[in-house]
């Protein structure tokens, strides 16, 4: 038993002997690697109470590497399966995109007609055993448990509005698009959504493109946004499908001299010439940065939306031992003008150890190939900014608490929506909103309340707080008024996100794309450009 317990800390020395880093430092590498081993054997041999080997290296590896970036992962056998999915595009399992919580797996989205949504389970629904296991008792990932071979059985206990419910699903091979949608909003108007840089993205998006162009499209609006990235190779496919071969997409630049890479189209382009507006928000990361900022760079499409998430950093993943494997952040990656746009800095933390977001006075010019001015370091700026679609610190939040998602939820049981095209939602079920809000206790704290109350307790250790107490109370006054009108001030942004929401609920992902078309604010101001050929190329200075 304690031989066994020592075979991870040495096959890391093994492993570390043959990484470039490990020659670099051959000395002070080995002497932390022992140091970590002698400390591993004896705390196992020697603790008062019994150990777990293999939770006390988890936590160690996790705590590590939270010193880092957190692209940098360590990901176990149910890991590896996961990201294998996500980048293979199948999936088999119940056919619902599904929230792990602590105690329960809630609904987030059963796909249209596969096993979740022809079983009756519905979005909100919360899992709370699958067969004879508990959510709530599972140590693990629980959403692993609705995974299985296609056609084995599963038994889901759920509640649903209160009521407590169980149902058999029978397990089904689930094909996940990277491209869910397209299809012509007018005429000459070809419309592409892009949800993900897995392995068939550039194949989708290249179909989805000749099919539109079959139907009568002469322009084109690319939707990246809420598009989280994923393979860079399948990036720069997508760009070749508009910008011709021996083109560089981007640049990768490492300590480790065989990671430095330069990636150029290797294709000929379907049409480099038709005009093509690309939507970013601040979820589109990584790949779809790629795209739109090598896009952007040689001028081939106006970008509109909001200033991307800034990720800019790039991994790799490496196999360790056992079916495990770890992915590292290898390098970063610059669009072909030289920026990187990258946002946080992992490696120059503030003091209370949170990653720093590089200030705009620090941004770097660069010039696009017309000579248009783009900047680096906070993801990629849109040519045509949409204010609606920049989620203000209130949204964020409440979406962050699931409040829009669960509304929606009672929305639906509560209500009857036959018409998509007729929806609206409307000023009365916005003050419903504004009452569900205020009977779950929502409240935020702003950054500038947090630096009040930690300005408040430094007076108190230093007896400055008589001195300074009116003006603290006139400043909390103010911001407590801030708050209360927030909701109101955010309204637009508001019922935007809560109409998608409830949307779904009822036509599923389909139904809100087709009401995107004809309602989307983003999507309008993509048509307006594309319809006025002057503002198009006066953006890109053609």
């Amino acid at each position: 038993m304690k031989r066994k317990r020592l075979l991870i800390p040495v096959f890391a020395v093994v492993v570390f002997l043959s990484t470039t880093a490990f020659k670099n430092d051959f000395f002070e590498i080995a002497k932390q690697i022992e140091i970590f081993t002698t400390l591993f054997k004896e705390l196992n041999m020697n603790y008062v109470d019994e150990t777990n080997p293999g939770d006390l290296m988890d936590t160690a590896i996790k705590s590590m590497l939270d010193d880092l970036d957190p692209y940098t992962q360590f990901y176990n056998e149910q890991d590896v399966e996961a990201s294998r999915i996500n980048n293979a595009g199948d999936y088999t399992g119940i056919g619902a995109k599904v929230l792990t919580l602590k105690d329960k797996l809630v609904i987030v989205e059963p796909y249209k007609n596969y096993a979740a949504d022809k079983a009756g389970l519905k979005a909100g629904d919360e899992i709370i055993k699958v067969d004879n296991v508990l959510v709530d008792d599972f140590k693990d990932d629980a959403g692993n448990l609705l995974q299985g071979a296609a056609g084995t059985e599963v038994n889901i206990t759920y509640k649903r509005q209160g009521q407590t419910n169980t149902v058999k699903i029978i397990r089904e091979s689930l094909e996940i698009k990277a491209v869910p949608h397209y299809s012509m909003i007018d005429d000459q108007t070809g419309f592409i959504v892009l949800r993900k840089f897995n392995k068939k993205a550039s194949a989708e998006t290249l179909g989805a493109l000749r099919a539109l162009k079959n139907q009568g499209a002469t322009q084109l609006i690319l939707d990246l946004r809420g598009n989280p990235g994923g393979l860079l190779n399948e990036a720069v496919n997508v760009t070749n499908i508009f910008v011709p071969k021996n083109q560089l997409v981007v640049t990768t630049k490492s300590k480790v001299k065989k990671y430095n890479k330069t990636y150029y189209t290797k294709r000929d382009a379907i049409d480099t010439e038709i005009p093509l507006v690309v939507l970013i928000d601040g979820s589109s990361a990584s790949a779809s940065e790629i795209v739109s900022g090598a896009l952007q760079d040689m001028d081939r499409a106006v970008v509109v939306g909001s200033r991307s998430f800034g990720k800019g950093l790039v991994q790799r993943p490496k196999p360790l031992t056992y079916g495990t494997q770890m992915k590292i952040t290898i390098s970063r990656y610059y669009t072909p003008s030289g920026r990187c746009i990258q946002a946080l800095d992992y490696w120059n933390r503030d003091k209370n150890g949170k990653a720093t977001r590089v200030k705009q006075e620090n941004y770097n010019e660069f010039k696009t190939r017309n000579g248009r001015s783009v900047y680096d370091g906070g993801g990629v700026q849109p040519d045509i900014e949409v204010e609606l679609s920049k989620q203000t610190p209130i949204t964020k939040t409440i979406l962050k608490d699931n409040l829009v998602f669960n509304f929606a939820t009672d929305y639906y049981y509560n209500n009857t929506v036959e018409d998509l095209t007729a929806f609206e939602f409307s000023e009365n079920d916005f003050k419903d909103f504004k009452k569900y809000l205020k009977s779950t206790g929502f409240n935020f704290e702003t950054k500038t309340e947090k630096a009040l109350n930690d300005l408040m307790i430094t007076a108190k250790d230093e007896e400055l707080n008589t001195v300074i107490s009116s003006d603290y109370e006139n400043l909390v006054s103010e911001i407590k008024a801030y708050k209360s009108s927030a909701i109101d001030k955010n309204k637009t942004q508001l019922k935007a996100l809560l109409t998608d929401e409830i949307i779904k609920r009822y036509f599923y992902s389909e139904g809100l794309y087709n009401y995107y078309t004809a309602n989307n604010t983003e999507i309008k101001e993509a048509i307006s450009i594309l319809n006025n050929q002057q503002q198009y190329n006066n953006i890109l200075r053609k």
